[in-house]
């Protein structure tokens, strides 16, 4: 911004401007030449005035309606850029900026809060190579450099992509840009609008050349010495899409600036920025957010406070935040809202309505989030600013836009983790989508997506089983399943649950292992040996006309030391004993089959929560490693049956680890004999276990689904 100011005098000075020439850039800034080329080529703008004084700038906002934008021209940041709803905010907001701006005019636009989208393009005064177009995930009214930024953009399609490519085209061509030009648009009703054109390189560069390859700042500064595009390499028009998704995140400084409000807005507040690459936006998104400072907290409580324009908006992102299983607190008027949608939700005090307010909760320790909106801030003495300070002080995120906190809450139900994305060399980005032939294989309802590794490994498991596991986006499964060679028998099992996370062993897929080393070639006999992280499993394969029907598992001996498990109550063994967790008393029995158990008997399977009282378990600090939970209901001394909640995976329809300890937890309670078959009864079928003192034993079926190729 400091060249694009400088330009004009240093022109005059008699200073050869190397590319994009002076008037050019003066016009890009003129309001009535720059309206003038948007007629000329029918590309629309919000409507707007020029104006000098505050008398002008009232008669202008009112003209326009409210909300209106104000903003000085030549302006770097966003720089005393706001949204006026009302005439006391144009009296306000002029005092600030006519004391910054002595003779360029002021410019008062129709604020329109559309999805704004950006474009870097570069241009050889004939012609132009755009790298990438970038969505906002924040509707317009917050500054480029503090919204989130996705490519490719996720909700462009179609004509409107190629709307975008000639509105663009037309203005760089027509503004004789020779380098690069940064485009802001807003679209509005299914209707493009320009924002602001700037002939100058933009902050988002780096970004787009990182992930695109294309190396922008070299191919424009060769532009602007008169090279042609077509004779760098390149094609022009829109350059390809990588199979990548990649979101650039904001980094505030907050706590070093005392009394600022962190309301987000025009006015530009970020001091940095990260970038998070994935191959999905889910997965970006959170390597995104993990980057730029948020914890991503998936439990405890979440204060709500907002201005009345959002109300009708609150209501489905606070029911995403209950559904994770946050607990809702917040100020009257929003609870209010909240309860009449039919949320449970806290009412909570504003500071200056009680001495036990926002402010105290805050202090308690019991929120990890706050979403906090207001039509007006800036002074320190406002409740909303207040609380917004406070959050800073505590380190707890403050989210002031509502399209932000209905990203964190996606990202928070996506299943990522730290320890399950892929880590991407930015120096060896794959130039087309991954291609993968995968096995959809069931086992009692537990499926999973299995991938043969005897010829060629599969890279990031971890990152591929959170994608792969989505019922609707995804192929569909419980985890996913590594097939792969080992030196101490027939195979090895790697299995990864659905977010990700590692299993030492699981009873159905072990069973549809066998299977597929059968019926592939890979073993020639009915007693093969498998692999897996809790050690080394045989197996009888039960075979008709050649085909594996049934597989019995030796899962070895349980195990019932609570170091094991592992869990932090004391004692050699955990059998039926009292806890208290979440505030809800259960007795538990605890048994490790290769994977921790918590078996708890109930006689009411069907009434269960599991969604809320699942993760309270799973996530209880009285087992450090999280453990799986199973609910089991003793039908007679040979049958029982059992809801099962898995770490990592959620409600499943069977798991086998998790019938062995429901049986073993049955017999240790008296409710079954030991050296007996039992028939365990799971929502996808049954499975046969019987406990001796030699090791447990599990039978049950195997079955092919389909098989192909994904592309990720």
């Amino acid at each position: 911004q400091t060249a694009i100011k400088l330009t004009k005098f240093l022109e005059e000075s008699g200073v050869n401007i190397l590319g994009t020439p002076a008037d050019s850039i003066d016009a890009a800034e003129d309001r009535e030449r720059f309206d003038a080329l948007l007629e000329h080529h029918g590309i629309e703008r919000p409507q707007g005035h020029t104006v000098l004084t505050v008398e002008e700038a009232l008669a202008a906002a009112n003209s326009l309606e409210y909300p209106v934008l104000m903003r000085p021209s030549y302006v770097l940041g966003g720089q005393n850029m706001i949204i006026a709803f009302c005439d006391d905010d144009i009296r306000e907001y002029m005092d600030i900026i006519l004391s910054h701006t002595a003779k360029n005019p002021i410019l008062i636009d129709k604020y329109l809060m559309g999805i704004e989208v950006e474009v870097d393009a570069i241009c050889d005064g004939e012609d132009i190579l755009i790298p990438g177009i970038m969505e906002h995930i924040e509707r317009a009214g917050i500054h480029s450099g503090d919204s989130i930024a996705v490519y490719p953009a996720p909700h462009l399609r179609g004509e409107m992509v190629e709307k975008l490519i000639d509105y663009t085209k037309k203005l760089a061509i027509s503004l004789h840009t020779q380098g690069l030009v940064n485009i802001q648009y807003v679209i509005f009703e299914n209707q493009i609008y320009v924002i602001e054109v700037n002939p100058r390189s933009s902050r988002t560069i780096p970004y787009i050349s990182k992930v695109t390859g294309v190396p922008m700042v070299d191919l424009a500064t060769r532009c602007m010495l008169g090279e042609k595009l077509a004779d760098m390499g390149y094609g022009t028009g829109l350059y390809r899409v990588p199979p990548y998704v990649a979101v650039k995140v904001p980094v505030f400084s907050f706590e070093k600036l005392l009394d600022l409000d962190t309301h987000l807005g025009p006015e530009m507040k970020s001091t940095g920025e990260v970038l998070g690459i994935g191959k999905t936006l889910d997965e970006a998104l959170y390597k995104g957010l993990v980057a730029a400072g948020y914890h991503m907290t998936k439990q405890g409580g979440v204060l709500i406070t907002v201005r009345n324009s959002d109300k009708k908006e609150i209501v489905d992102i606070a029911k995403r935040y209950a559904e994770l299983g946050f607990e809702l607190y917040a100020t009257r008027g929003t609870a209010d809202t909240l309860r009449n949608s039919g949320l449970s939700v806290t009412t909570v005090n504003k500071i200056h309505e009680a001495d036990d307010n926002t402010r105290t909760l805050l202090e308690s320790g019991k929120i990890n989030y706050i979403i906090s909106t207001s039509s007006k801030g800036r002074l320190p003495s406002r409740d909303s600013v207040k609380i917004r300070r406070k959050a800073v002080e505590l380190g707890i995120p403050c989210l002031t836009a509502l399209d932000t906190a209905s990203a964190l809450a996606r990202s928070l139900r996506s299943r990522y983790s730290e320890n399950s994305t892929e880590l991407v060399n930015i120096n060896e980005m794959r130039t087309e989508r991954l291609k993968l032939h995968f096995l959809k294989m069931e086992a009692s309802g537990n499926d999973y997506i299995y991938f043969d590794c005897f010829e060629e490994p599969v890279l990031s498991p971890e990152s591929l089983a959170v994608p792969l596991s989505d019922r609707h986006y995804g192929i569909g499964g419980d985890g996913i399943v590594l097939i792969c060679p080992s030196e101490v028998a027939d195979a090895k099992m790697r299995t990864f649950n659905r977010d990700g996370s590692e299993g030492a062993m699981g009873g159905n897929a072990i069973r549809c292992v066998g299977k597929y080393l059968y019926e592939k070639g890979y073993v020639h006999s009915d007693h093969i040996s498998v692999e897996t992280l809790s050690g080394i499993h045989n197996l009888k394969l039960y075979l008709r006309n050649d085909k594996v029907t049934a597989v019995r598992v030796d899962m070895g001996k349980a195990q019932l030391a609570g170091p094991q498990i592992p869990t932090t109550l004391e004692g050699d063994s955990i059998i039926d004993r009292p806890v208290i967790i979440d505030g809800r008393p259960y007795r538990i029995t605890c048994v490790s089959m290769g994977n921790p158990h918590c078996v708890i008997f109930c006689d009411n399977l069907d009434a269960l929560n599991l969604e809320k009282i699942g993760p309270e378990i799973e996530h209880s600090p009285l087992f450090p490693e999280r453990i799986n939970v199973e609910f089991v209901s003793v039908i007679n001394k040979y049958t029982i049956r059992m809801r099962v909640w898995e770490r990592g995976s959620g409600e499943t329809w069977a798991c086998g680890t998790g019938a062995c300890a429901a049986v073993v937890a049955s017999v240790l309670g008296g409710f079954c004999r030991k050296a007996e078959d039992i028939t365990v009864k799971l929502t996808g079928g049954d499975l046969l276990v019987r406990y001796t003192d030699e090791g447990v034993f599990l039978t049950g079926d195997a079955n092919h689904i389909f098989e192909g190729e994904v592309q990720l």
